[in-house]
């Protein structure tokens, strides 16, 4: 069995991934996707409210439970679209640990802090400053198959490019290099997680 695609979408809130995501199931032609989103994942979640420490607790097992979902999904061929948001360098480094590197379309989802601010509250969906305490945190990896800004380029446009871009994506991915580079850090987050 032929393993899914994985078109890898890591941005802050607010920067569009959502939308870039609902554009790449409406132009990608050339198999099926699925749109897995980590704030769908969270949703899931019992609305009681939790103490600090056993938020980060539930919310860790919930991302950790992310990256295996999509894993998993991939493993038995289906292509997913991923919709992420890489503010932790744990996350990272668990999702290097369990995603098929040369299955992995890295794309770096930028936009100018202004404009985060100006749409988080717009949306008034988010904690004010959500998107600013990430900004510094997402792309400090410094390492993508391909980049889009969705303040000069519509979602259309993005996902577009990312569709054009598919078919001709590097035989050694982002994720291939960060693997590489990140090596030691991922053999000690497994060794601390129990999974060595």
């Amino acid at each position: 069995m032929t393993a899914g695609r994985i078109i890898f979408l890591n941005g802050t809130s607010s920067s569009g991934k959502s939308s870039l995501a609902r554009e790449l199931l409406d132009v990608l032609d050339d198999g099926v996707f699925f749109h897995l989103a980590v704030d769908g994942f969270n949703a899931m979640r019992t609305k009681r409210t939790l103490g600090a420490e056993e938020l980060d607790t539930a919310l860790r097992r919930t991302r950790t439970g992310f990256h295996r979902s999509i894993a998993a999904m991939a493993e038995v061929g289906n292509d997913i679209i991923v919709d992420h948001v890489l503010s932790e360098r744990w996350r990272l480094l668990d999702c290097l640990s369990v995603l098929r590197a040369e299955d992995v379309l890295f794309v770096g989802v930028h936009c100018p802090l202004e404009e985060l601010v100006r749409r988080e509250r717009a949306r008034a969906d988010r904690p004010p400053g959500l998107a600013a305490q990430q900004f510094a945190l997402v792309h400090r990896h410094g390492d993508y198959d391909l980049e889009c800004d969705t303040s000069t380029s519509s979602p259309r446009e993005c996902a577009e490019r990312i569709r054009d871009f598919l078919p001709r994506r590097p035989s050694r991915t982002a994720f291939a290099r960060l693997r590489d580079r990140y090596q030691s850090e991922i053999a000690a987050l497994d060794t601390t997680s129990g999974r060595a």
